[in-house]
This record gives structure tokens, C-alpha cells and sequence, in this order.
């Protein structure tokens, strides 16, 4: 896990912006954007996912810091949590951001603190 990354900056595309249903299940609506940072390949060999935080209207792309880092402890991705305008959200505002679609799995939120991460 690249718990480093926190703090960095990220781009890349959004391929479920907010407002769009998800493909396999239609009726799990998007209500933040959801992409993936290009290059960057994530240990289910996909590119890495991003929850994009600081935008109230579907995007394309996006260029933002990385926040924290949902870890999902019964699968093999995390996702990342991105904030374009560099807000620095707190827990609550990111979980329940992502809730819509973390619900459906056993996580927790890592953030970076003066003393490492927690």
C-alpha cells in the first residue's frame, strides 16, 4: 500500500462523474465524481481509483491533492480521496461522501498526522 502518496498531487480522468449510474448496478447513482489516476496501476491491475471531492458538476479530468486513503480490508483495492480545491475535508465529510458505494465493504479511512499516519 502506498501510503505515501498522501499529500501529492494527482490527475487524471473521471469515468463515472457525478450524477452518472454506476455500470453494473444503474440504480447506485454517483453523487461525487469517481475516476481513476492514469498510470498509476493499483493491485487489482487496474489504474488507480479516486474519490474527487471540491466540485459540485460533472467532470471529465481532474487535478487535485490526495487527502487520504480509504483502505478496504475485505478486497484488494483502496481508493484514494482527492480534493481538487485543497480543502483538507474531515473524516466525516469524507465518509460520508463515499458511502454510497463503501457501504458494501469493511474499510477505514488512513490520513497522514504530524506523528505518521493513523
Amino acid at each position: 500500500m502506498q501510503y505515501d502518496v498522501i499529500g501529492t498531487i494527482v490527475k487524471g480522468v473521471i469515468d463515472r462523474p457525478l450524477g452518472s449510474a454506476h455500470p453494473d448496478y444503474p440504480d447506485m447513482i454517483y453523487p461525487i465524481n469517481y475516476g481513476y489516476v492514469e498510470g498509476v496501476f493499483a493491485p487489482d491491475g487496474e489504474e488507480q481509483d479516486v474519490y474527487v471531492l471540491g466540485a459540485d458538476a460533472p467532470l471529465e479530468t481532474f487535478e487535485g491533492r490526495v487527502i487520504a486513503i480509504y483502505h478496504r480490508l475485505d478486497d484488494v483495492e483502496d481508493k484514494w480521496i482527492v480534493s481538487l480545491d485543497g480543502s483538507d475535508y474531515t473524516d466525516e465529510e469524507i465518509l460520508e461522501a463515499i458511502r454510497f458505494q463503501e457501504k458494501y465493504y469493511t474499510g477505514t479511512l488512513l490520513r497522514n498526522t504530524r506523528n505518521g499516519m493513523i
